[in-house]
C-alpha cells in the first residue's frame, strides 16, 4: 500500500507541475531559512518535476529565494488540499545555465521575465531527501 500511496503523490506533482505549458492550478509552497535563521514560505509554480525525487521553479535572481539559497540550501515544499498533504524536505540550487533555463522555460513565464535568456531568470531546483505523504487516510514517511 505504501508504494501505492507514492505513485500517487508522485502523480499529483507531475499534474501540478508546468511539464509542457500548462499549469493545472494546485497551489505548492516552497520553504526557505531567511538571513536570521528562520523558515520563509513562498507560493511557487512547478516548472517540471520527475515524480517525488526533484521539481524545478523559475525565479527571479535578483529576489530573496536566489540569496537564501545561497546562506543555506535547505528547503521544503509542501502540495495540499482537504484530500491530500505532501511534504519534501530536501535542498535547492540555483541553476543559471543557458541550456537548463531553456529547458524549464515555459510561455506564462513571459509575464515575468523577456525570454529564456533573461539574465534575472533562474532555474530553482528542489531535490527531495526525505517526504511525509498522506493520502487516502494513509500517513507514509520516507527517504529517497
Amino acid at each position: 500500500m505504501s508504494q501505492d500511496i507514492f505513485a500517487k503523490a508522485a502523480k499529483i506533482v507531475e499534474e501540478n507541475s508546468v511539464q509542457g505549458g500548462e499549469f493545472r492550478g494546485q497551489i505548492c509552497v516552497i520553504s526557505l531559512i531567511d538571513e536570521k535563521g528562520f523558515p520563509t514560505a513562498s507560493v511557487v509554480t512547478p516548472s517540471k518535476s520527475e515524480g517525488l525525487r526533484w521539481l524545478t521553479f523559475a525565479v527571479d535572481l535578483d529576489g530573496n529565494k536566489a540569496k537564501r539559497i545561497a546562506n543555506c540550501n535547505r528547503a521544503s515544499v509542501c502540495f495540499g488540499t482537504t484530500e491530500h498533504s505532501i511534504n519534501l524536505v530536501g535542498e535547492a540550487e540555483v541553476i543559471t545555465t543557458a541550456d537548463v533555463k531553456r529547458e524549464m522555460w515555459y510561455d506564462g513565464l513571459g509575464f515575468h521575465f523577456t525570454g529564456p535568456d533573461d539574465p534575472n531568470y533562474f532555474v530553482l531546483r528542489f531535490t527531495t531527501k526525505r517526504y511525509k505523504l498522506f493520502i487516502d487516510g494513509e500517513d507514509i514517511a520516507g527517504t529517497i
